[in-house]
């Protein structure tokens, strides 16, 4: 097959692809919010959450994705409802406002921080504006989410929830031309850990971690990475993304959506503060 022929187009998610936890707090009395829910993780994340039995508030600033989001939940017949919340997450009135209409839903517990971006450039050439928007999309709304969700969980009637932070293999080490990413993604190991100090054991605050993982971001990101070091598409899947990694395929949208799932159950009482990191062998194995 050549570069050209290479199928770059996220998977399509499916009933069977999703965990289901037996887990007291995943009913629809209980709200979970997802960030970027109109595409690729977050929608996955959305989908599987519902299929859990929660009401999910998916934010997202793509206000058709986030209606795409909801057909392909009422196509599945799930037990969760959803509804979408066209956020702009840059603004903390948004944020503050998508908080608000959550737990008009029902109990909010949950929040899964996913919304992200992509930009490939070295750090000498690296445009502040890309800078302070990626900056703003995934650290510091995540901390404005928290900041304005925690008060609801505090006032639930055990205290128990979950903020869940996506966070990366580039949350544990540096790659070059990634520097804003990388920034974020180390700073969203801090704020995980400050939620898990402040959550009094129930409310707890967690991290996902994970090598590629094939979205409608990452075929972007695939695209742009071969202009950047002029190289073929399938050079930058099979040596700069795969190279490093032991298990030799990229992760799917659901694969990651079902960490959260675990991430939020009672199963995973005790992650707190910690991460899961599931990145096929590329952080802990180098030759």
């Amino acid at each position: 097959m050549s570069d050209d022929e290479m199928d770059l187009t996220a998977p399509e998610l499916a009933p069977d692809d999703f965990l289901i936890v037996d887990d007291p707090h995943f009913t629809t009395d209980n709200v979970a919010i997802v960030t970027g829910a109109a595409s690729g993780i977050g929608r996955a994340t959305a989908v599987g959450l519902a299929a859990n039995g929660l009401t999910v508030i998916g934010a997202d600033i793509d206000k058709d994705g986030l209606e795409a989001t909801g057909d392909r939940i009422e196509s599945f017949d799930v037990d969760g409802t959803y509804h979408g919340v066209e956020t702009d997450l840059t603004d903390d009135n948004d944020v503050e406002a998508v908080v608000a209409a959550a737990a008009d839903e029902g109990t909010l517990r949950f929040v899964a921080n996913i919304a992200g971006m992509q930009h490939i450039a070295s750090i000498a050439e690296f445009p502040m504006d890309k800078y302070d928007l990626l900056l703003d999309i995934m650290l510091r709304s995540p901390f404005k989410m928290a900041q304005a969700a925690i008060p609801h969980i505090e006032a639930t009637d055990d205290g128990v929830g979950a903020i869940a932070n996506m966070s990366s293999v580039h949350g544990h080490y540096a790659t070059k031309d990634k520097p804003a990413y990388i920034t974020a993604k180390h700073g969203i190991t801090g704020l995980t850990r400050a939620i898990a100090a402040e959550g009094r054991g129930t409310l707890r605050g967690l991290s996902v971690s994970v090598g590629y993982v094939l979205t409608p971001l990452m075929v972007d990101q695939i695209e742009d990475t071969a202009k950047e070091r002029d190289i073929s598409k399938r050079e930058v899947i099979e040596d700069v993304m795969l190279g490093q990694a032991r298990t030799k395929e990229m992760m799917s949208p659901a694969e990651v959506a079902n960490l959260f799932t675990f991430g939020f159950s009672g199963h995973a009482k005790h992650l707190n503060g910690g991460d899961l990191l599931f990145d096929g062998g590329y952080t802990h194995t180098y030759e």
